[in-house]
């Protein structure tokens, strides 16, 4: 029995988001769970699950009916990337990038033709990526070095960003550049770039501790030239598709910890109730139960964090405060309870012959990406003093 399996007050789903979540789950047990070695082993995930995402609408959870995608909510988002994250977070930040951060900032602040000519591809079978970090912008989002100079009815962009997930499977990238640098974040603007466009390039793929088939890489642009038809949102208003649409992304990575803590409790709780010590399951030590009883406390407070944080959104209700504590606490927990679960696997747990190992060296992401966690305590302390 996992804690998802009896909600309570505002984990409470609905009957159709109950058996979306559940078959979320039953697909990820069933074609994510045997892929996991080969994907972790090569360093890039399997493009025949990629195709199924698209094929089952994971990739396209918000994007309306008519242009492919089907048409629900950002909770329901935030439920797959739970599910799957429960068996790999390296698949689930693929489908997350591509809903709470591309997908929503384009439904956001694209104009109707940019919703013709992308978000039918976004929801059939492009990946999308968005660029915003690079070596010298991290914490720092707003110090970009990429230039975007005005050409007649072009904009030229020219320089690299660095860590961008989804950067070697994706078409469409979200690209960020300083339009008016002598502004400062007010020049800031976002582009839609594609792939095929003169002068793009992916770069160096990163070898990272964890989520290793999810593919982090450098974006190489010389002299790219973009129409001005895909400006994102206005020119030198770029700062604010980032915050806002960051400020969404990170319930979607506090619904990747979340599903991470889950599946590292659950592989746990099978394990204790098998693995015999003194005669008897380690399951039946009055230690071991507190310490299962903790992490399935701490797993319910982030599942209410995260599923209040989206409900918010989908209300049109204000949530800035609520996503980075969503964001802090889940990536904590996710920390402390896959750091246990190799404790209670003893020393099987720090063997890759069980996946608890995995999910330890996975969750470490969690308080880096998408705002750190001083970040988020920074952002919280803000708003608490702002009133």
């Amino acid at each position: 029995m996992t804690t998802a399996a009896h909600p309570q007050a505002l984990t409470k789903l609905g009957e159709e988001e109950g058996m979306f979540r559940d078959a979320v789950r039953e697909f990820a047990q069933s074609e994510v769970a045997p892929r996991v070695p080969r994907m972790e082993a090569s360093g890039e995930i399997d493009s025949e699950l990629i195709s199924l995402f698209f094929e089952l609408g994971f990739m396209g959870v918000e994007i309306p009916e008519h242009y492919g995608g089907i048409g629900t909510s950002f909770f329901t988002a935030t439920l797959v990337v739970e599910e799957l994250s429960r068996v790999d977070p390296s698949v689930a930040v693929l489908v997350d990038v591509q809903n709470t951060l591309v997908n929503n900032a384009l439904l956001r602040w694209g104009t109707r033709e940019q919703w013709a000519r992308f978000l039918p591809r976004l929801a059939s079978g492009t990946v999308g990526a968005y660029a915003l970090s690079e070596a010298g912008s991290g914490s720092d989002a707003f110090a970009l070095s990429l230039r975007a100079d005005s050409d007649g009815d072009d904009w030229v962009l020219n320089g690299r960003k660095l860590w961008i997930t989804n950067g070697a499977e994706a078409g469409i990238y979200i690209v960020f550049g300083n339009a008016s640098p002598e502004l400062g974040y007010k020049g800031i603007t976002a582009f839609l770039v594609e792939r095929d466009m003169p002068g793009f390039a992916v770069g160096k793929k990163e070898e990272k501790l964890g989520i290793r088939a999810s593919s982090t890489t450098e974006l190489i642009l010389d002299d790219v030239r973009v129409p001005s038809e895909n400006v994102l949102g206005e020119v030198g208003r770029g700062y604010k598709v980032a915050i806002e649409t960051l400020n969404e992304g990170r319930i979607g990575i506090g619904a990747q910890m979340l599903g991470l803590a889950q599946g590292a409790f659950d592989h746990t709780l099978r394990y204790v109730q098998e693995r015999e010590q003194f005669g008897r399951p380690v399951a039946e030590f009055q230690g071991v139960q507190f310490q299962l009883a903790q992490m399935a406390t701490e797993i319910e407070a982030a599942r209410l964090m995260v599923y209040n944080a989206a409900r918010l959104k989908d209300e049109g209700a204000r949530f800035l405060r609520e996503a980075a504590m969503a964001k802090l606490y889940a990536s904590q927990v996710a920390q402390r309870v896959s750091s246990l679960c190799i404790d209670l696997h003893g020393g099987y747990g720090f063997t890759r012959e069980y996946p608890v190992e995995k999910l330890y060296r996975d969750a470490k992401i969690g308080t880096i990406y998408e705002g750190t966690s001083n970040m988020q305590l920074q952002t919280i302390a803000k708003d608490l003093l702002r009133g």
